[in-house]
């Protein structure tokens, strides 16, 4: 069964002038869903681990590998 967010929040980087463009998360108890405000419909879900580890390489500027 999939449990669907019931609450986003949008992101702190987005400012009242971004309109629809920007980055909203809504978490369940086992996962995190991000959605661009512009196209609410596409959601990426991901468990919270896989995020962190990929959010850190992003701030570390790591390379990725698949």
């Amino acid at each position: 069964m999939t449990v669907t967010p019931g609450t986003w929040q949008k992101s702190s980087y987005s400012g009242p002038d971004d309109g629809n463009d920007c980055l909203e998360l809504a978490s369940t108890p086992t996962t995190l869903h991000l959605r661009e405000s512009d196209t609410p419909a596409t959601v990426l879900t991901v468990t919270p681990t896989p995020l962190t580890h990929f959010l850190r390489a992003i701030r570390d500027g790591v390379a990725l590998r698949p």
